[in-house]
Order: structure tokens, then C-alpha cells, then sequence
């Protein structure tokens, strides 16, 4: 693997910026997605496809991949801009995003769209689908990871807590889940609706081992993932402290930015911040 140099991680803050303006324009194209939960995600999604994972975007079926699920199927945007970037797809195609007929669902279609290893939509599923990945994977003999990305608002579902004690048992450290702790949803703050904090001590009590991150430091997270990797035993949760619309000062820790498309004018704007 790559070692993490000054160049590296320039390159993947540039990636993770293209990425916020993929969204951006995808989103004010369809005037309909999910902004600010594809934008607080965009460091974490630039981190694996363009350095971390071992993938093959000219063999999205090969068998000894490393698997990512998006539990968080609303941020599909964000991940539709990092598989196109990488190579998965035409980047043309992003413009297509929620039309009839197109590749780029609003939600993720692993029957659709290259590079999609689950379909998401109904949120809570990701951990229980990784952790039957990370099984099969011990039991087929194969050295892939597999990584699942979580809202902290999604936490409030019951079954995403089945999914991490089956995890637990069967000690998975092939399986890596990293949580986009925003402390935003769709109706106001975590910490107000349905408090998840202490996040590092829930995990820890269900036999994870916890690594507390800055979910927008690309060194921070590229030294979380490599020390994931050297976990025995037990499966890994990274607690990725992010911004709800990281990069749009308007629309950062705003829950009306969970699922509303920008004007004109606020897009324009936005291109700007972004530095588009």
C-alpha cells in the first residue's frame, strides 16, 4: 500500500473535495437527494476508494475485493461520485442521478449500478449484511475486508444492534464499521431526538474494539483503517467525528440540509465555498 505522504493526502483532499461538488451539482441537477449526510461522508469515501480498499473497478465482481456497504443508503450520492471518479462508471453518468430508467437510484441498487455491494434505503441493515460478509469470508478462506458506513441517527435502530453482537461473537476483525457521527438527522440534533453519546462505551460493552476519529483529517483516517487492520480477534468500529454539510458554511449542523435541494442561488454559492 501507499505510503501515507504529504502528496498522498493532498491528493485525497482533492479527491474528497470533487467528490462535494459531484454531490452538490448532482443533487441541484435532480432538485432531489440527500446533501448533508453525502457531504460529512466525503473524507471517509475518498480515504477508501482511492487509497485504502483493494478493488478492482475493471473486475467489480472479483472475488477477493474488499467489500463496501453504504448503510446510510441516502448518501448514495457521495458514493456515486467516488465510484465514478475511480473508474466504476462514466463520470458523464453522474448527471443522471434519480431519472427514469437510470443507473444512479436515489437509493443504491447493487443489481443496478457497479460497484455496489448491498441495496439501502431502509436504514439499520448494513452491519447485519457486513458481518454475513465477513463470515462467508472466514469460511471461504479469503483475506477480503469488508466496511460499513453508519449515521449516528441510523444507530437509533434497533436491528443495527443485532448486526454488532452477532459481529462480536463470531469475533469478525475482517469487518471494519465506521460510524458518520454528524449528531444530525432528518428532524434536529441526535443528542436531543434519541441520544447515542457515549458512542466509544456502547461500542466497547458490545466486545468492539473503538477507535475515536477525526472524520475529516485524512491522516486521522487513514491511520484509524491501518490500525484496524492490525486488530485480532474482534471487530473494529471507527467513531468518525464529522460536520453535517462539511464545506457549505450555510449549510454545516443544519438539519433542513438533510434532504432538501438547493436553489440557484444557493447553489452557486456553494460551488464557491467549494471551490468550484
Amino acid at each position: 500500500m501507499q505510503p501515507v505522504t504529504d502528496e498522498l493526502v493532498t491528493s485525497l483532499a482533492n479527491h474528497a473535495r470533487q467528490i462535494r461538488l459531484d454531490v452538490l451539482d448532482m443533487i441541484y441537477r435532480a432538485q432531489s437527494g440527500h446533501l448533508g449526510g453525502s457531504l460529512s461522508a466525503a473524507e471517509i469515501l475518498a480515504c477508501l476508494y482511492f487509497h485504502h480498499m483493494r478493488i478492482d473497478p475493471d473486475d467489480p465482481c472479483w472475488l477477493d475485493r474488499d467489500r463496501f456497504l453504504l448503510s446510510k443508503g441516502h448518501a448514495a450520492p457521495a458514493l456515486y461520485a467516488a465510484l465514478t471518479r475511480r473508474g466504476y462508471m462514466p463520470v458523464d453518468e453522474l448527471q443522471s442521478l434519480r431519472c427514469l430508467g437510470t443507473r444512479l437510484q436515489g437509493h443504491p441498487d447493487c443489481k443496478k449500478t457497479p460497484g455496489v455491494e448491498m441495496g439501502a434505503g431502509p436504514l439499520g441493515h448494513g452491519i447485519s449484511v457486513g458481518a454475513g460478509m465477513a463470515l462467508a469470508a472466514r469460511m471461504d478462506g479469503r483475506n477480503y475486508r469488508t466496511y460499513v458506513l453508519v449515521g449516528d441517527g441510523e444507530l437509533q435502530a434497533g436491528v443495527i444492534w443485532e448486526g454488532v453482537m452477532a459481529a462480536a461473537k463470531f469475533g469478525l476483525n475482517n469487518l471494519v464499521v465506521i460510524v458518520d457521527a454528524n449528531d444530525v438527522q432528518l428532524d434536529g440534533a441526535v443528542h436531543q431526538i434519541m441520544p447515542m453519546e457515549p458512542l466509544v462505551d456502547k461500542w466497547e460493552a458490545f466486545g468492539w474494539y473503538v477507535i475515536d476519529a477525526d472524520g475529516h483529517n485524512v491522516r486521522a483516517i487513514l491511520d484509524s483503517l491501518e490500525r484496524a487492520n492490525r486488530i485480532k480477534g474482534r471487530p473494529v468500529v471507527i467513531v468518525a467525528r464529522t460536520t453535517k454539510g462539511r464545506g457549505v458554511s450555510f449549510m454545516e449542523n443544519k438539519s433542513a440540509w438533510h434532504g432538501r435541494p438547493p436553489t440557484t442561488e444557493e447553489y452557486q454559492l456553494a460551488t464557491q465555498e467549494l471551490g468550484g
